[in-house]
Order: structure tokens, then C-alpha cells, then sequence
């Protein structure tokens, strides 16, 4: 070990919820005698959202996990997590001034709100004569590191990722191991809950006290923490090698389910791409196709950090002239989105899905958003919004990539004449119906034909399966053939198309 530099650190967990492969508590530990460990529950982040939210349960738990584990590296049990509930800005410089530590650590967050925080927290920290030390952990390459020839960011996915895999190659992945450096954790001061601030805690709050309801989380069989990572990545490893044949079928366990655990950090995207190389390297067409949605992730990430206005606007300018179809009609339609209620099964079942799981899969993100732009004329923020309030591993980066690349808006985007048809893809990757039945049973009872447009049965069919179209099922809002024709005309108009 080296000799550190400073006598009393902080780490500041923030989506990087783990001890494995931690980037940020490896350097506060190499740097510092001592180190104490907090989390905020940052209530400029917590009060917009609803009192169910499936995100706060799992952050929860993986704290109650990860407070374990700090316990368990520390002598005698001494160590743990000091949680305080309440404005991130306030509350850090707060501790680091009680504890009189020397630096605070934490990891990178790109974020537009994340980087203004983590500026007016580095700015108070500075006049207490405090450094704030950040560095990269939830990205294997992140903001410039990855450039074209020209010193410039990729604003196309394919030379994005050989350039990616080239700079791997070369750099190849550097894995944490803080097992020696346990030692250097330090234990809970015992001013917790007397001379230390009101709201900060040693352990972590119930929800209730931090103002939040149980959800169906456990209902779900979703295990949060390093451990239900490693679940997750052991069960999976059974199945990359398929990971090419499987992952378009929402009706087939085909992803990695990984998603919750990468947003939050409980896992190290190093391990993950080690893994998928490492059997790359041995032929499997699974691990290669899974490396190439990791370094999708990391594509959307870089765009985000390097062109900050796609978080409000369309990457392409030209794309924020489309003339989006509004009004109580929009409005209703969308409302009909979001509730499931447009009449195409897949589409409706890919909604109920969200909205009862909080996950979505991915051929459906795909689809579902394509159908509200395209098919009902909405604009993409539309989509974009709801799915960030809904899905358990919203993360603004790939969430805005991914309604960019449907709306035909982003970078290296699906080019705007090509439409996907719905029903189309409800028969190509849910040919049997089973995805539709398991969110849609009213339909069950259709033939495997029929159920993917119920309104083409005849009557007698329909009477016979117990559907009623404009009762326990919708007529479809629009004919797709007329609404592609409206898209294509929508977007021809786009100056420059």
C-alpha cells in the first residue's frame, strides 16, 4: 500500500452501490489512514417522484446490503454507512466538515442535474478548504476518452465501437482490489445522532422515514445488492452463448436482466465486459452481440456528456422543427399509450408490462416508442418522460438515446422512413401470442393468428374468445398504413430530409 496523502477521507456513494470493483472507494482508501462511507438519500431528487417507487425500494436494500458489508470489512464490526436524508448540497460539505475529513470521493455522474450538484458541492467544499475528488467507475470508457481520428466524439454508433474495442485492447480493464485496504476503513464516530447533524444516521432508514411506500418489488423477485447482481450474472452465464437467438423474444428468458443493477452500480461493468470478452474470445456469438449492448450504454453515455442538449432537445437541429401532433386529441391518444389502450396487442402488452414491473424489454422499448412517435405523431419527450418515471432502470443517457433512435432524431438513429409496423413485429418475435397473453388475457382465448389484431377476427371468433372490441378491449386509435403515410409526410417536410 502506498502511503496516503490524506489522514480522513469520505465516500460518497452515489450509483455505484457496491464494495467489488468500486473505482471511487479504492482511490479514497489508497489515499487516506481513514475513510468513512455515506449515502444521501438527495431529497432534490426523492420529492418529484411517487411515494411507490420500485428504485428507492431496491436503493434501500442494496444500502441495508452494502452497510452489512462495511461492517463486516471493518474491525470488530466498528464500520458501516452513515445515510443522511436531505439536500446533497447541504448535507455533504456538512459531514466532511464534522468528521474535519481532508477529501471527499466519489464517482462520476454526467448527468446535466448530477454535474450541477457535484459543482455547487465542490464549491462549498473548496471554502472549507476540502477537495472533492471524483472519478470514472459506471462506464469502462467515458466523456473523451474515446475520439475520432480528429480529436472529435462519435456520432455514429459502429466506428464509436471499433474505436471502443480498439482502446480496450490496448488499455485492456483495470479490476479494484480493495481487500487490502479494508483496514482503512474507519468506524462510525460515536457523535451519530449527538454532535453530528439531525438527519444523519448510522445504518440505513426504512422507507417510511424517509417518506415512501413498499412496492410489489419482492412480489417481482427482483433481489437488489451486489448479491442479487451476482444471482443475476450467474444465471445468465448459463444462457450468453444463446444470448443472439434469444434476446428479441419477450416471451423467452433471453436477457441478462441486468439493467436495475448496472443503473445503481451494484455491479461492476468491468466484471461484465470481462466476462463477455473473455467468452468472446472463445467464439461465442452470445457474448459478442451482449458486448455490443454494453458498449451501446456507453455510446449513449459519451453522447450525453459530450453533447449536453440532447437531454432537452433533438441531437440533429434540423429535428426539432418536426411539427408534432398536439392538442386533446394528442393528449388523450397518449394517455391511451400510456394505460395500454391502443388497440395493438403487443404494443399494449409492452405497456402493461411497465406499468405493473416497472421493466420493459428491449425489442419492445423498441416498439412501443415507435408506435407513439410514428404511428400516433407524439413527440418523443412524451415517451421519454413517462418511461423515466416508470422503468426501474431508467437512466437518462440510454433512456434519451434510446426514444432519439426510434423518433429518428439522434445520432446514428433509425433512419425516418423506415416505420415499424406493428403487428409486423408482433408476429415476428411473439409469434404465439405467449408475451400478449401473459399481459393481455382478455385476448387469451384468440387463435395464435388472430391475436395479434383482434379487430381482423370474425365476429364469430371474437364472440367465441370473450372479446368485445370498445369494451374489455379497444379498437385500434389509428390504421397504421394511413399514420405511416402521415409520419412520412411529417418528416419530408423536415428541412434538409
Amino acid at each position: 500500500m502506498t502511503e496516503p496523502e490524506f489522514d480522513t477521507g469520505l465516500m460518497w456513494f452515489r450509483r455505484d452501490l457496491r464494495l467489488d470493483d468500486n473505482a471511487a472507494l479504492y482511490q479514497a482508501l489508497q489515499r487516506c489512514k481513514r475513510v468513512f462511507c455515506l449515502f444521501v438519500f438527495d431529497t432534490a431528487i426523492l420529492d418529484p417522484l411517487p411515494r411507490a417507487d420500485r428504485r428507492v425500494e431496491f436503493i434501500c436494500e442494496s444500502l441495508a446490503e452494502l452497510d452489512q458489508d462495511l461492517r463486516k470489512a471493518t474491525s470488530a464490526g466498528a464500520g458501516g454507512l452513515l445515510v443522511w436524508h436531505g439536500l446533497a448540497t447541504e448535507c455533504v460539505p456538512a459531514v466532511a466538515q464534522r468528521l474535519k475529513v481532508q477529501a471527499v470521493f466519489a464517482a462520476h455522474d454526467d448527468e446535466p442535474h448530477s454535474t450541477a450538484r457535484d459543482n455547487r458541492v465542490r464549491g462549498r467544499l473548496a471554502e472549507l478548504g476540502v477537495g472533492l475528488h471524483t472519478c470514472k467507475d459506471h462506464l469502462v470508457f467515458e466523456r473523451r476518452e474515446v475520439l475520432t481520428q480528429a480529436g472529435q466524439p462519435y456520432g455514429v454508433f459502429t466506428p464509436y465501437k471499433n474505436a471502443w474495442l480498439a482502446r480496450l485492447e490496448q488499455k485492456g480493464l483495470a479490476i479494484h482490489d480493495l481487500k487490502p485496504l479494508w483496514p482503512r476503513l474507519a468506524a462510525l464516530p460515536l457523535e451519530v445522532g449527538a454532535d453530528l447533524p439531525q438527519n444523519l444516521q448510522s445504518g440505513v432508514p426504512s422507507l417510511a422515514q424517509i417518506g415512501f411506500e413498499a412496492t410489489n418489488l419482492a412480489a417481482l423477485k427482483i433481489q437488489a445488492g451486489a448479491s442479487g447482481a451476482h444471482k443475476l450474472v450467474q444465471d445468465f452465464v448459463d444462457r450468453l452463448d444463446h444470448y443472439h437467438q434469444t434476446r428479441d423474444f419477450p416471451a423467452v428468458k433471453g436477457p441478462s436482466y441486468l439493467g436495475m443493477h448496472l443503473r445503481f452500480g451494484t455491479v461492476s461493468i468491468r466484471r461484465l465486459v470481462h466476462l463477455a470478452m473473455a467468452r468472446k474470445l472463445h467464439g461465442s456469438q452470445g457474448a459478442s452481440v451482449w458486448l455490443n449492448e454494453l458498449v451501446w450504454r456507453e455510446f449513449y453515455a459519451a453522447v450525453l456528456a459530450n453533447f449536453s442538449h440532447v437531454a432537452t432537445r433533438a441531437f440533429k437541429p434540423a429535428c426539432d422543427a418536426i411539427q408534432w401532433e398536439h392538442g386533446k386529441l394528442a393528449e388523450s391518444r397518449f394517455a391511451a399509450w400510456c394505460q395500454g389502450q391502443t388497440g395493438y396487442p403487443l404494443v399494449d402488452a409492452a405497456m402493461a408490462q411497465i406499468n405493473q414491473t416497472g421493466y420493459m424489454h428491449n425489442r419492445l422499448r423498441m416498439v412501443a416508442g415507435s408506435f407513439m412517435v410514428k404511428d400516433l405523431g407524439l413527440d418523443w419527450r412524451w415517451g421519454e418522460a413517462y418511461f423515466a418515471t416508470h422503468l426501474n432502470d431508467f437512466d437518462l443517457a440510454s433512456n434519451n438515446g434510446g426514444w432519439q433512435w426510434v423518433a429518428s432524431t439522434g445520432c446514428d438513429a433509425q433512419p425516418w422512413f423506415r416505420i415499424f409496423n406493428p403487428i409486423t413485429q408482433s408476429t415476428r418475435f411473439d409469434a404465439q401470442g405467449k408475451f400478449i397473453r401473459r399481459y393481455l388475457p382478455q385476448l387469451a382465448k384468440l387463435s395464435d393468428k388472430l391475436i395479434h389484431a383482434p379487430w381482423t377476427a370474425p365476429a364469430a371468433e371474437l364472440q367465441k374468445a370473450g372479446v368485445v372490441l370498445g369494451g374489455n378491449y379497444p379498437q385500434p386509435l389509428v390504421d397504421h398504413a394511413v399514420a405511416r403515410e402521415k409520419t412520412l409526410a411529417r418528416y419530408g417536410r423536415m428541412k434538409g430530409a
